[in-house]
């Protein structure tokens, strides 16, 4: 590569083409997770799967991907953005050809796990590497692409699935996730080269491998509790004491180490501590749905894969078109009033769904489902700028880390969590029908129909299919009752924690020099969410 100084035209294009290999490869890692969710059904047929390995087809992705979320970005300070970005784009990318190619549930599960670590790298080091390339208004446009971009993948991902494994199989589904990386791949060689920016300390080994520990170790309990029993064997009880055990150890180790893989002091600010626990409820308000409404539109509402996917775009579709929207409106609304709205909308969607039932036309599902869809349109086209715009260059791998481990965690914790409520439910309402309401539970959320009516074969399939729907709609709505209370619940702890306190700014520039290295400004966090609305994506 030569030595001379790129003219202003060919840096400019060298960076929206490294835009582009970012927002490729960060929109495909939600339409992975989307995607394969709605392939469940697909996969369960043809591997003969039962609902536990099936569920670890989403939840080995997830697992990694949030467990090594804060590992990925500080690495990715350490041995430079773009180097760590290829080689996660590069382990997605292989991951997803041999999951096309699986001929066992267990190999899947175990290459979607790897598919979750190429995940981690991509995400946290491609947020780092455009916090690196832009800055002003140019970053805050970058950022509205990217959050597009993220969109896109949440909103194609289920209905594009849904064509794919009607038309070709399921396997399809992971061959466009190869497809996808790929391409992203082609462009990696223009990306321009960045240095590390911590390469002046040793690697944090201790607090990567204590917290890495610790999350996996509570994830694994979360996603397994419900298949060993909370309490029962003790197992369950062992892993969340292990991860409290490290989690302990990891907060030590942190507070010793004078280069630690995180600042501690980064959550001293509330607002930055809001930032992070946002993308967890929303995980409950809008990630689960994305996994739990598909199942229950082919097994109780009779629609096919393709037609499933297609009514998942009204949930999807407005963190398409919102994100942008809500960063316009950041200038002229506090941040914490915006978030709080998002949550009640989120709240109005999940109560409003409650009308679901057998036989419902999908233009009925439309109104509230594009509620919840806004709500978390709004919530995305803030969160992310702030998180990365809130600390100084040579942390954004860090502070990506963070508020990307607390969004993919929490989908982790929410899908397990809501699906494990909602079998509970269903079982308990199919008590009277002519087979074991647990397996019956198990299939049901599953979106495996035939599978359940294959456990009754002297039962009527006309009465039993009825039955069923019956006794999984019921649950469906109790467990949108819940989302809604915990929507709403944390509506007034996030307007508070992020009420907006501008100050003048000749106190309170971002880059004063009396700010303490590390400590989050209140003017750090407003930039943060006003890069949102620096100008229209796509704007020169």
């Amino acid at each position: 590569m030569s030595n001379t100084v790129p003219a202003p035209g060919g840096r400019r294009l060298r960076k929206g083409l490294a835009l582009t290999a970012v927002c490729l490869a960060g929109g495909i890692l939600p339409a992975s997770l989307t995607g394969s969710s709605v392939a469940l059904p697909g996969i369960g047929h043809d591997l003969d799967a039962g609902l536990a390995p099936l569920q670890w087809v989403v939840n080995s992705y997830n697992l990694t991907f949030g467990s090594f979320m804060l590992a990925a970005g500080s690495l990715a300070d350490r041995v430079g953005r773009r180097r760590m970005f290829t080689a996660g784009t590069v382990l997605f990318a292989l991951s997803s050809l041999l999951s096309a190619l699986a001929g066992n549930v267990y190999l899947l599960d175990a290459l979607r796990a790897l598919a979750g670590l190429g995940a981690a790298a991509v995400l946290t080091s491609g947020s780092a590497l455009l916090a690196g390339l832009f800055e002003g208004p140019a970053l805050g446009r970058a950022f509205g692409i990217l959050g597009s971009s993220f969109g896109a993948g949440l909103a194609l991902g289920p209905s594009t699935a849904g064509l794919l494994v009607s038309a070709f199989g399921w396997r399809a589904v992971f061959l466009s996730h190869l497809a996808v990386a790929a391409l992203a791949l082609v462009l990696v060689p223009v990306v321009p080269a960045d240095r590390p920016e911590r390469s002046g300390g040793r690697a944090d080994w201790i607090g990567t491998l204590t917290f890495t520990g610790a999350l996996f170790l509570f994830t694994l309990a979360m996603v397994e509790g419900p298949q060993l029993g909370w309490f029962g064997g003790g197992q369950v009880p062992g892993l969340v004491a292990g991860s409290l055990a490290l989690l302990v150890a990891f907060v030590v180790a942190e507070r010793r180490l004078k280069h630690p893989m995180f600042d501690l002091t980064l959550f001293r600010n509330p607002r930055f501590v809001a930032v992070c626990l946002m993308p967890v409820v929303l995980a409950f308000g809008f990630v689960s749905l994305l996994v739990l409404l598909p199942s229950w539109l082919v097994a109780a509402d009779g629609l096919s894969t393709a037609a499933a996917g297609a009514a998942m775009m009204a949930l999807t579709a407005p963190v398409l078109l919102l994100p942008a929207l809500a960063g316009k409106l950041s200038a002229r609304v506090p941040a914490g009033a915006l978030l709080g709205a998002s949550l009640v909308l989120m709240a109005a969607g999940t109560a409003w769904l409650t009308v679901v039932r057998p036989g419902i036309s999908t233009a009925a599902l439309v109104g509230p489902l594009l509620v919840i869809g806004a709500g978390m349109g709004i919530a995305a086209g803030l969160l992310d700028a702030a998180a990365i715009g809130s600390v100084e260059p040579e942390r954004a791998g860090m502070a990506a880390g963070m508020f990307n481990t607390m969004r993919l965690a929490g989908e982790t914790v929410a899908i397990v969590i809501m699906s494990a409520i909602l079998v509970s439910l269903t079982a308990g309402r199919l008590t009277g029908a002519p087979a074991a309401g647990g397996a019956l539970a198990g299939k049901l959320v599953g979106g495996d129909l035939s599978g359940a009516l294959a456990l009754a074969p002297g039962a009527d399939p006309a009465a039993f299919t009825a039955q069923l729907a019956d006794g999984y709609t019921g649950a469906l709505r109790l467990t949108l009752w819940i989302l809604t209370a915990i929507c709403l619940l944390s509506t007034v702890p996030v307007v508070l924690l992020v009420r907006d306190r501008r100050t003048a700014p000749a106190a309170t520039a971002p880059d004063a020099p009396d700010a303490p290295a590390g400590e989050l400004s209140t003017a750090a966090l407003d930039a943060g969410f006003e890069a949102a609305q620096a100008a229209p994506v796509g704007a020169k």
